[in-house]
Formats: structure tokens, sequence, C-alpha cells
């Protein structure tokens, strides 16, 4: 079974439009804050020690969606739900679903890759395949 991971948030004045609902990419923030949560939750190392361990420094967003059923306001409690839903060769698809209590407001996914140094220009990165360890820690 995949991990899961919850991250709450709490909707700021700044984060609403005129319309006093909330302004579109701040859910994409929200989800890309949540990845690093996630993260973190399943005892993934920093990006400094995973360096160091498999080249890998990071984890870039190359593709991003979401259908945005329902608004969030000033002042609601969100909770942004995380895990993998697929891994692929050199990617892998991260899927987010932000609640209000059971309700669900947005559902986003995130496709990214794990990235290291190229090696005929470490100044470029190039796509890693997640390394087995990070497979079985995130399901």
């Amino acid at each position: 079974m995949s991990f899961r991971h919850t991250t709450g948030f709490t909707v700021e004045f700044g984060d609403c439009d005129p319309l006093r609902i909330v302004f579109y990419p701040n859910y994409f923030r929200w989800m890309d804050a949540a990845f690093r949560q996630f993260f973190e939750a399943a005892g993934v190392p920093s990006w400094h020690e995973t360096e160091r361990s498999d080249g890998i420094f990071g984890a870039p967003l190359v593709e991003a969606t979401a259908r945005f059923l329902k608004s969030a306001t000033f002042g609601d409690r969100i909770a942004v739900d995380t895990s993998v839903a697929e891994w692929r060769g050199k990617s892998f698809v991260v899927a987010h679903a932000i609640r209000r209590a059971d309700e669900v407001l947005v559902e986003g996914r995130e496709v990214r890759i794990l990235a290291r140094r190229h090696p005929d220009d470490p100044a470029r990165i190039q796509a890693a395949a997640p390394p087995e360890w990070l497979r079985a820690k995130l399901g």
C-alpha cells in the first residue's frame, strides 16, 4: 500500500482574490509544500544527503494539473492528502486531494523527476531512475 500524508493549512486573507475565494495558484503552492512534507514524513533524507548517497539533489516538477471542484475562503482549514499514484521509468506521479473536512475541493496531480547532475555538463540536470529504497518508503 502506498504511503499517504496529510498537510494542513489555514487560508489567509492574502490567499484570496477580490471575490474572497482562494486565488487558484495558491492551490499549486500548497501542493508543492505538501509534497516536501510528504517526503519528510516518509523519512526521505534531505537533498544534501541523497546527493551524497545517490547523486539525487531534488525532485523538479515537469507537469502539474488540477480539477477545481469547490472553492475555499479566508479562515478555512484545509488539508492536502498526498501519495504517489504511479511510478514510471524516470518519473513519478504524485496525487493530491485538497479538502475542507470531508469535502474535496481540488484534485491535483504532479509529475516529478529525480534530478542528478548531467555527467557531461554539471550545470544541467538529468532524470534519474527512482532508487529502490525510495520506492519502498513511498509505496
